[in-house]
């Protein structure tokens, strides 16, 4: 494949296995990072006028890789978290409102919502995985007081991902918001609004995206903009903002109304090295490679005795992560001793998550292997 010995010069001493935490810059992400700090160390903010340029084009290409109508429904946030509490404390909600999700979520997909308590909306997490079908048991949550339903697309633990374009459907019937956190996916796999017609979309940078962290997107349906009430101000949210003399101002009409100062440039230019990566090789390309690489972990796991591969076994509910457990070895253990012997993975359902990329090699996934079998 085009790009992995030159873009991932990794340390040959390690088998990284954790894009569902931390994912390594390519070499072009590292450059720009490098030509940016020499840039400002030598002509400052000189050329803030071209940093602007990079940063219409992250929004450009943030709005292609995700389908959406325009660069203008994108907001430019400092992680996952910040997008979803913008919806969360911006919805005009009614006490008596409930919002489903799912149990055992990744926390900062919990969070927004339990603290509407106080303001008389009930969080309801659904034990959906513990279900046959998970979709359907999220869609049977919904009740007429429902007013929202938060998900990730994948499951930061199991793995597994969930089938978003049924759940958007039954929102639409049921007059129901949809946020989707893309973190656990978007990177790995494809990810089409127009086919999961989402209200909100949330994203963090530095896991599949293989960019630093401290830079998300936020996408906002552009009718629901206006209906979410502004917590954070700045000058950088408003629609002139760079009308410093003016003591009148207006919120932007796009979503940059949502970013309340100043931007991040040093990670505006990284994700846009990033992304411009995927764009080339393509995401469905992408895909497709990781896809194989899953395939390789759970086939080489299922061989060891004692291993139950937690995952689920259809590739249509898997994305990127592989997550097994072993009956003998506790999962501390199991972990301290991979991390020891350079599987850079991490403990998650009560055994060890492995996450690999597209551009992983083989012979990274036959070593990996081999060392699991060995210390178990």
């Amino acid at each position: 494949m085009l790009y992995l010995p030159a873009e991932f010069p990794l340390d040959p001493q390690i088998c990284y296995l954790n894009h569902a935490a931390i994912g390594p810059w390519p070499r072009r992400t590292a450059q720009t990072v490098a030509n940016f700090a020499q840039q400002n160390m030598m002509r400052g903010g000189t050329d803030y006028p071209d940093w602007l340029k990079v940063e219409q084009r992250l929004r450009a290409r943030i709005a292609r890789m995700i389908n959406a109508p325009a660069s203008d429904d994108i907001a430019l946030t400092k992680n996952t978290s910040e997008g979803l509490s913008t919806i969360s404390q911006g919805l005009d909600w009614r006490d008596g409102d409930e919002i489903v999700g799912l149990a055992h979520d990744f926390c900062s997909n919990r969070m927004p919502w339990e603290v509407l308590g106080s303001r008389g909306v009930h969080y309801r997490p659904v034990d959906a995985l513990d279900s046959e079908d998970p979709e359907d048991a999220l869609i049977a949550a919904i009740t007429p007081r429902t007013r929202l339903l938060a998900i990730s697309t994948v499951h930061y633990a199991t793995g597994y991902r969930f089938d978003l374009e049924r759940i958007a459907a039954a929102c639409q019937r049921h007059g129901v918001l949809l946020s989707v956190d893309v973190i656990q996916s978007l990177g790995a796999l494809p990810f089409d609004l127009q086919a999961v017609d989402a209200d909100f979309v949330t994203c963090g940078g530095h896991k599949w995206l293989l960019a630093p962290e401290g830079l998300g997107f936020f996408y906002c349906r552009a009718s629901l903009r206006d209906h979410l009430r502004l917590h954070q101000f700045g000058w950088a949210m408003r629609e002139h903002p760079y009308d410093f003399e003016g003591d009148d101002w207006q919120p932007a009409r796009s979503a940059r109304r949502f970013e309340s100062g100043t931007p991040n440039m040093m990670g505006i230019h990284a994700l846009d090295a990033s992304l411009s990566l995927f764009e080339e090789v393509g995401i469905d390309q992408v895909s497709e490679r990781l896809a194989t690489n899953v395939e390789i972990l759970i086939r080489g796991l299922e061989k060891l005795p004692g291993v139950e591969v937690i995952t689920p076994a259809p590739a249509s509910r898997r994305a990127g992560i592989v997550s097994f457990r072993h009956a003998g070895t506790p999962q501390k253990t199991l972990h301290q001793q991979l991390m020891t012997h350079g599987v850079i993975c991490a403990p998650r359902a009560g055994g060890i998550r492995l996450a690999p990329h597209f551009y992983t090699s083989e012979s990274v996934l036959s070593t990996s292997l081999e060392k699991i079998k060995q210390l178990i």
